[in-house]
């Protein structure tokens, strides 16, 4: 699948300020990747629109995010952006691992794997606008 047929970044909220602020102090981006193979790309998408994407919407500061993948590297990269570092933090790790569940479940559905995550993170971070 080529970069251009990946999902566009959604937003669940508008805002009129500037991209590095928002309320709640600069923006912030997460920064995530995972392994996936070019094989599980297809399945990929369809665990990320069945879990993360419909929980991310209905976060307090969730801005928008970014699917791309590098196949070179066999990697999906998530960019998902914060109106602020602490609105983000504030999202509980019990509320994370549900939702990560989740995602893991319908992953192993679409690829047929029948335990653990077919898509593991290789990487997470966060990155600040300049």
């Amino acid at each position: 699948m080529a970069a251009s047929e990946l999902p566009q970044p959604s937003s669940a909220s508008a805002s009129n300020e500037p991209a590095s602020r928002a309320a709640g102090g600069p923006v912030v981006v997460e920064h995530l990747r995972l392994q996936v193979p070019a094989a599980g790309l297809d399945a990929w998408l369809e665990a990320e629109r069945g879990s993360w994407e419909p929980w991310l919407a209905q976060q307090p500061g969730f801005l928008d995010r970014q699917l791309l993948w590098d196949p070179e590297r066999q990697e999906g990269t998530l960019l998902i952006r914060w109106a602020s570092r602490a609105q983000w933090q504030a999202i509980s790790a019990e509320e994370v691992d549900r939702v990560q569940n989740r995602f893991e479940a319908l992953a192993r559905q679409a690829t047929g794997i029948p335990q653990g995550n077919p898509f593991p993170l290789v990487f997470e971070g966060e990155l600040h606008p300049l």
